[in-house]
């Protein structure tokens, strides 16, 4: 049987083909997936769970004119291979190549650019009421995980969708399985839909005995949608005013593609429940989803295989340690995440303290609350959660825990920019939206160490403390195993130059350090973005010409902000290099490449200051983001 897929420039192709050949082109789509991945990296096991899904969403609608919202998006790379980016797979989330996640600038069918969870539903209202307000019949898909519809934006979203006459579809990709297992009444409740033994038993009849006979199976599913309606009498979406349709299998085209079909011809919104199982058609991510869920290169003959060489110890790695031996040592230590376990390194600490650990699902506000409830009772919380994510909760963290000025420990992963994921996950704000807040501190570690002290230092404190730290390895400085602290707003000197001090912030620090050699400059760890160590600053000032500030985030608003601050309020005015992210997003690829190519790499900083302050010749490298 000849290949399909090569002849697929566009989705229009697949609305002329039978059902034989949609199921042809599933596999092959499934093997294009997983061929790409293994060679790349990136997000596998939810890629390989809407195969199906994605090849009769663009049989039965008419895309681009029909809009499809993928939540989340890591779920998109069949829907990016069947319109028009087979080709360009080899070079998914590399830099210059295409995200990993979708996006309007790169595709007209990306309706919606997504990465954060939870916010298909409210874009594809949105789309859809736009088309009613302009008299175009077009329709609005939105398609949403069981762990994403845990997330209060979600449910906004369904009950301003449920007054709204307009061709809206919601399909909740039931998969039992966000990144961390799902948590919460919403996720059970769904469980307990599937798990009905006379529904169940009505399905498998009608599935396995009467296909051969249409006119009983066509009996029998009127038969299955009456089973359901007994066991789920009302379920929670038509409540919301939802047309609800479903569970049906998310791998089956023989329900999906007439389903669909169906659902497209009626009024009102409608609500598809349709159940896949991540990783699908490799038995290796079936078998282990979470560690299949966005793999580094592998062969896929093989699977994944630990490295015959330990790596260096992650910051992640570093924090996840750090919280055990606290918890160990003080009983009001709490740790939350907002569902994601794995990723915020609490694995362990789930085990070992299952009392005390708390996952609250995709609910980033609520995470933020909940703290400043458990600390107004005496408990210690640490919120471990990604920079990019505490956005999400800003408000809380204003009105619930800083104008309280409760004593919670913000442990802010992926600080800074995050490589592959790109400008949606970088955490390139945190410094900014938390320097303006009254009773809230921020610490830099620069290293590993210095993160464990650093952390230990946040939670002894009495208010509000962030400690942001990077995705993965830093200098590969061994933590120890106290719990020493170090001071609150100190800095330390850590070469002594001449000339041009530079004032580091974080991880910044060593490549500070080799810059400083060829100009034999000054180079402080500064430690602390707030509060600033200003004896420190100003004793810099007295004794050097210039002043160099260094932080992996952005520059408008950042530490080099308040350096300049702290400086004008003290009457100086000392020329000050502010050197860190440019006012721009940072697209995907390379971390290495990417703080090289805005000149935060040792060449790139040495540069910036010999032209600025004229310090020699240049080294031609690309300056860093400076004002």
């Amino acid at each position: 049987m000849a290949p399909l897929l090569p002849t697929i420039h566009d989705p229009s192709v697949l609305r002329h083909f039978d059902r034989a050949q949609l199921a042809q082109l599933a596999d092959e789509v499934r093997t294009c997936v997983l061929d790409n991945v293994s060679r790349t990296g990136g997000h596998l096991s939810s890629n390989l769970g809407t195969v199906e899904l994605t090849v009769a969403l663009h049989h039965v609608f008419n895309t681009p004119h029909d809009r499809i919202v993928w939540d989340v998006g890591h779920q998109t790379y069949p829907h990016k291979i069947l319109t028009g980016r087979r080709e360009r797979m080899p070079t998914l989330r590399q830099q210059g190549g295409i995200s990993g996640f979708p996006q309007r600038g790169e595709s007209e069918y990306d309706t919606f650019g997504t990465a954060h969870s939870s916010t298909s539903i409210s874009a594809a209202l949105g789309m859809a009421m736009a088309a009613k307000q302009k008299g175009e019949d077009r329709h609005a898909v939105a398609v949403i995980g069981d762990g994403a519809l845990t997330a209060g934006m979600a449910f906004e979203a369904l009950n301003n969708a449920g007054v709204c006459d307009c061709k809206l579809l919601v399909i909740l990709n039931d998969n039992d399985m966000s990144i961390s297992p799902p948590v919460g009444a919403l996720n059970r409740y769904l469980a307990q839909l599937m798990s009905g033994n006379f529904y169940a038993a009505a399905k498998n009849v009608g599935k396995s005995v009467l296909r051969a006979a249409p006119p009983l199976f066509e009996l029998a599913k009127r038969f299955e949608q009456h089973a359901k309606d007994m066991v789920v009498p009302a379920t929670l979406f038509e409540q919301f005013g939802f047309n609800y349709v479903g569970p049906i299998d998310g791998h089956d085209l023989d329900s999906l593609v007439p389903t669909l079909e169906n659902l497209k011809h009626l009024h009102g919104p409608q609500f598809l429940h349709v159940v896949t199982r991540k990783g699908q058609g490799y038995k290796l991510a079936e078998a282990d989803p979470v560690a299949y869920h966005g793999p580094s290169k592998f062969d896929p003959a093989v699977g994944l295989v630990k490295p015959a060489v330990a790596p260096k110890q992650t910051f992640t790695q570093v924090f996840g340690n750090w919280l055990c031996d606290m918890a160990a040592q003080d009983g009001r230590l709490v740790g939350i995440t907002p569902a994601m376990r794995e990723g915020s390194g609490l694995v362990e600490f789930e085990k070992r303290f299952p009392d005390r650990y708390y996952d609250v699902g995709i609910a980033e506000q609520h995470a933020v609350t909940f703290a400043a409830g458990l600390a107004c009772e005496g408990l210690k919380p640490v919120v471990a959660i990604y920079s990019t994510f505490l956005q999400r909760g800003y408000d809380q963290l204003i009105h619930d825990v800083a104008i309280q000025n409760l004593p919670v420990v913000f442990a802010l992963d992926r600080a800074g920019l995050v490589g592959a994921d790109g400008a949606t996950h970088a955490g390139a704000y945190d410094i900014a939206y938390l320097r303006c807040i009254p009773n809230m501190s921020i610490a830099c570690p620069a290293d590993e160490a210095e993160c464990r002290q650093l952390l230990s230092s946040a939670f002894e404190q009495n208010h509000p403390v962030a400690v942001r730290y990077p995705r993965g390895a830093g200098a590969g400085v061994t933590p120890g195993l106290t719990l020493d602290t170090l001071p609150l707003g100190k800095g330390e000197v850590r070469r002594e130059g001449r000339g041009v001090a530079i004032l580091c912030f974080g991880t910044m620090l060593y490549p500070a350090l080799q810059a400083a050699e060829a100009l034999d400059a000054t180079v402080v760890n500064m430690r602390w973005a707030k509060p600033l160590d200003v004896d420190l600053l100003l004793q810099m000032a007295s004794t050097h010409d210039s002043i160099v500030t260094l932080e992996e985030g952005a520059v408008m608003g950042g530490a080099g902000s308040a350096v300049l601050e702290a400086l004008q309020a003290a009457g100086q005015t000392h020329p000050v290099l502010q050197l860190g992210l440019p006012d721009r997003f940072i697209e995907h690829g390379d971390p290495g490449k990417l703080l090289s190519g805005i000149g935060l790499d040792a060449a790139g900083i040495e540069a910036s200051i010999r032209q600025r302050f004229d310090v020699g010749g240049t080294a031609g490298k690309t300056p860093a983001a400076r004002q």
